[in-house]
């Protein structure tokens, strides 16, 4: 079987050791005669596994013991609302800037339970760009600031965060979740539906510093309120125990294989050059994005010809270059090369699109 090279934008490739690691545990893990799918939550073994997968990406990520993380299910959209539940409870205001779809589902989702504002947005320009901000735009008394740290639709990400003073940040990190390293306490929340670069669908990742929880709106229900999950240790309920334990087997590998978040950042940014470089000298494929604030995991380009966008993801479909059509609000392509995608993969695409373009002038 082969195997093809997997450009979506999630769920997404995996590290095939992960894969191979999971499939030679699936009937029986660790000498238990059972597989992960079908043990109790309940169950030592089981409780080592989601304990080692907190360990671990407290380690991997750096994270400071003030905080709390959680398992969750939902997605990163059921967030958009326990954001607002469980953090705009004392004045009852929150600035959003809208850096893309996701952004604004946030903001409209927040909307419903208090004054959510758009203090910034990139909307004119087709969220092309991150914009700058100050400040002095916040408003001193909201509860939070809230950010898409990398938008994987528009392929732009926030290489500097924004000063928001005493403000506490919120950061959807979905898309490039321990892609890099990142500072933690920098945020109040931060959070990642694991789909793209930390598991398969079905988990949550939160991040929450612990003097932000406790104090949820009195309408908030219990299953989005993030102190019953702390409280619970994220078993308040049966979690998403088979993507969890992938999270588990994703942050060995990186610690093991990859060796950490800042060698994890060289190999992303050696593939993101590759591929911009090529971008940057064609006469036919251009990037969407300004350069300063290119993603290194999503890369959006276009052909300028509907037509030729089209033949482009059928022939590279073909070739083995999968999932490479653009989202529908963009067009043309997009390459989402995450942590798990070699950089192979990103040689065997730039190859593709030089042929392409020699073939097709």
């Amino acid at each position: 079987m082969a195997r093809v090279y997997n450009f979506s934008a999630g769920p997404s490739m995996l590290p095939e050791s992960v894969l191979k690691k999971a499939a030679a545990e699936m009937l029986d893990y660790e000498g238990s005669g059972q597989s992960v799918l079908e043990m109790s939550h309940r169950s030592k073994t089981y409780d080592k596994i989601i304990k080692d997968a907190e360990a671990l990406l407290r380690e991997v990520m750096n994270i400071p013991d003030n905080y709390k993380v959680l398992f969750l299910q939902g997605g990163g959209s059921t967030q958009f609302a326990m954001v607002a539940l469980n953090l705009m409870n004392k004045n009852n205001k929150a600035d959003y800037i809208v850096t893309g779809q996701w952004a604004k589902k946030a903001l409209q989702e927040a909307q419903r339970y208090g004054d959510a504002k758009a203090v910034a947005s990139s909307a004119d320009k087709t969220f092309t760009y991150i914009p700058k901000t100050d400040k002095s735009m916040f408003r001193e008394d909201a509860d939070y600031v809230y950010i898409c740290m990398n938008n994987t639709i528009y392929g732009t990400v926030y290489h500097e965060l924004p000063d928001t003073g005493d403000i506490p940040l919120v950061a959807d990190i979905s898309s490039c979740v321990v892609s890099e390293p990142l500072d933690v306490s920098r945020f109040g929340l931060l959070f990642a539906g694991a789909q793209k670069n930390m598991s398969g669908a079905g988990v949550t990742i939160v991040i929450v510093r612990e003097d932000l929880l406790g104090n949820a709106m009195d309408i908030t229900p219990t299953m989005l309120n993030y102190k019953i999950h702390a409280d619970a240790g994220s078993l308040y309920n049966t979690p998403p125990c088979y993507a969890i334990y992938i999270a588990k087997l994703v942050l060995e590998w990186i610690k093991n294989e990859v060796g950490g978040l800042d060698k994890m950042k060289e190999l992303n940014e050696k593939k993101a050059k590759l591929l911009y470089d090529f971008l940057d000298s064609s006469e036919m494929f251009k990037g969407t994005v300004v350069a300063e604030d290119r993603s290194l995991m999503n890369v959006p380009f276009v052909t300028g010809d509907a037509d030729l966008d089209a033949k482009f993801v059928k022939e590279s479909t073909e070739a083995g270059l999968v999932n490479l059509k653009g989202h529908r609000t963009v067009g043309g392509m997009r390459a989402s090369i995450y942590n798990a995608m070699p950089y192979e993969g990103v040689v065997a695409l730039v190859d593709f699109m030089k042929k392409f373009e020699a073939e097709n002038k």
